[in-house]
């Protein structure tokens, strides 16, 4: 089932690690996948989480494309296309190919503008990101490093599965993304995720208040952990 809007801003209001927990809630056991596996770069890491439906594309740029430039811009507009169909919002993910990783930028001032004028709400790429003092400041992207070059970068394929950092994505998956990272929602976990995070929140409380107060010792914690682990539902 598709997330409906009140989903999608609940979603908005919580960063990605209460999504990850939300999901071991609903699957009831400790999720080892999913989700990004190594650090990534925030364009700002100040911004709200991304959320979004996937739209996928690979790239590479270490060297000159082989096909022709007739090619190449005829994939690239039809990658516009693509990434402005509905359902939105959307957020494209994008597999840097490359054996060096991150050597050619896609992302900069230009393509920041272009997919924030698509209505894409942001960006994750395993490649880098460049133009950071001049991209719109509300657009964020979370990337594998920061380059000053686009070298050669283009498009080699657009709406395919793809894997950023160990997160294995499927066009059209439903996405979350912060600073720490990103994680996808499987399909059918959308339905159970706002009590999955309303439950996260109830369960954390009583640890988080009990250590906040005056006089918080181990006796405190013991109290407040068999608090929280009666709350189950």
């Amino acid at each position: 089932m598709p997330a409906d809007d009140t989903l999608l801003s609940l979603m908005r209001s919580v960063d990605t690690p209460t999504i990850c927990n939300a999901l071991e809630i609903i699957a009831g056991r400790r999720l080892g996948d999913g989700f990004t596996r190594r650090p990534m770069v925030a364009a700002d890491p100040n911004l709200l989480p991304i959320v979004g439906y996937a739209r996928t594309a690979t790239i590479a740029g270490v060297a000159a494309p082989k096909e022709s430039a007739e090619v190449i811009k005829s994939r690239r507009l039809a990658y516009y296309e693509y990434v402005a169909k509905k359902p939105h919002p959307a957020v494209v993910v994008i597999e840097d190919k490359d054996e060096e990783c991150g050597l050619a930028a896609f992302w900069g001032e230009v393509q920041v503008a272009i997919h924030r004028g698509l209505k894409v709400a942001g960006g994750i790429t395993n490649g880098s990101i460049r133009d950071l003092g001049t991209m719109d400041k509300d657009f964020q992207l979370l990337a594998g490093s920061v380059m000053p070059s686009h070298a050669h970068v283009h498009l080699t394929a657009i709406d395919v599965p793809v894997e950023v950092l160990g997160m294995r994505v499927n066009p059209g998956d439903l996405v979350h993304g912060d600073r720490h990272g990103a994680v996808v929602v499987p399909a059918d976990m959308i339905g159970r995720l706002a009590h999955a995070i309303d439950l996260v929140a109830r369960k954390e409380r009583p640890v988080i208040e009990a250590a906040h107060a005056e006089g918080f010792d181990v006796g405190a914690l013991k109290r407040a952990w068999s608090e929280m682990e009666k709350i189950v539902s």
